[in-house]
C-alpha cells in the first residue's frame, strides 16, 4: 500500500491510500466518517482491483477547506492525481451523494457506480425530532452531540454487531471537522441529482442495508426506480455502517459489479 497527498485549492491536501493492480476502484466515505470506513474490504479489493480510498475535505488526515469547495471537484482531482482515465466509483452516504453528483457531471469517467445507503441532492426528508436534532447539532457544530445521534440513528446495531470498535472512534474524531467542512462545501441548488437521474448510462447498484433508516431505503427505492437498469441489493445484519458490519457480503458483491 501507498499513501500519497493530493493537492486541492486553497492550498490543502487530501490523504490517499493506493493498493493493488486491476481496474481502478475509487471509495468515497460518508460526512462523519474517513477512509477507516473501509477498513474490512480494502485489502481484499486490491487483490483485483487498483483501489483508491481517501479523506475527504476535513476528515481524517486530509486538511480543512479554507474557502467553499466542492467536494466532486476534489474527486475529480483524485482521478487526474492516479491518471485514471475511468474508474468504479464506490460511495456510501454522502460519499454516494457525490459520486452520484459527480457521475452526472463527468460521466465519461466513471465505468460503474455503486451506491451504499446513499443519500440524494433534493430529495427532501420527512421530518423527525432525532433528524432535526441532528440537523441542529450539525449547524451549530456541537461534536459531541453530532457523535451521539450519529451512533444511534445511523449506527443503530451499536457494539453488538461487528465493526463497532472502528465506527465509534472513528465518528468521535470526525463529528466536528467534517461538520465544518460540509459548511463549506459549495451547492449549486438549480442542479440536483434525483431531477436527472435518467441521464445515468453507467452500470449502477443500489446497495442498502437491512437494519439502515427507513429513508435510506425510500432514497434506495427512488434511486433504483429513476436510474436505467440499476439494480438494488439489500444486504441482511447491517445498518448504515454496512462495510465494517458486513464486510463479507459487500466484498462479494463489490467484486461482481465493480
Amino acid at each position: 500500500m501507498k499513501t500519497e497527498l493530493i493537492p486541492v485549492g486553497g492550498a490543502g491536501h487530501l490523504y490517499a491510500e493506493r493498493a493493488g493492480d486491476g481496474p481502478p476502484l475509487v471509495l468515497l466515505h460518508g460526512s462523519v466518517h474517513d477512509s477507516r470506513l473501509w477498513n474490512g474490504i480494502f485489502t481484499e479489493l486490491a487483490r483485483h482491483h487498483t483501489v483508491v480510498r481517501y479523506d475527504a475535505r476535513g476528515h481524517g488526515r486530509s486538511t480543512p477547506p479554507t474557502a467553499p469547495f466542492r467536494y466532486e471537484d476534489d474527486l475529480l482531482a483524485v482521478l487526474d492525481h492516479f491518471d485514471f482515465r475511468t474508474a468504479g466509483l464506490v460511495g456510501l452516504s454522502m460519499g454516494g451523494e457525490v459520486a452520484l453528483d459527480f457521475t452526472l457531471e463527468h460521466p465519461e469517467r466513471v465505468r460503474s457506480l455503486t451506491l451504499i445507503g446513499a443519500s440524494a441532492g433534493g430529495h427532501e426528508w420527512p421530518r423527525s425530532p432525532q433528524l432535526d436534532a441532528y440537523a441542529a447539532a450539525q449547524r451549530a457544530s456541537d461534536a459531541r452531540r453530532v457523535a451521539e445521534l450519529e451512533l444511534s440513528l445511523w449506527a443503530s446495531l451499536g457494539d453488538r454487531a461487528p465493526g463497532f470498535e472502528v465506527i465509534e472512534p472513528m465518528v468521535r474524531e470526525n463529528a466536528e471537522t467534517g461538520s465544518a467542512a460540509e459548511k463549506g462545501h459549495a451547492l449549486d441548488p438549480a442542479e440536483v441529482a434525483v431531477d436527472h437521474l435518467t441521464r445515468i448510462k453507467t452500470p449502477t447498484t443500489i446497495v442498502v442495508g437491512a437494519d439502515d433508516h427507513p429513508e435510506i431505503h425510500t432514497i434506495a427505492a427512488r434511486l433504483t426506480d429513476g436510474i436505467p437498469d440499476a439494480r438494488q441489493v439489500v444486504i441482511t445484519e447491517a445498518d448504515h455502517y454496512l462495510p465494517l458490519r458486513t464486510p463479507g457480503p459487500l466484498l462479494e458483491l463489490l467484486l461482481g459489479v465493480a
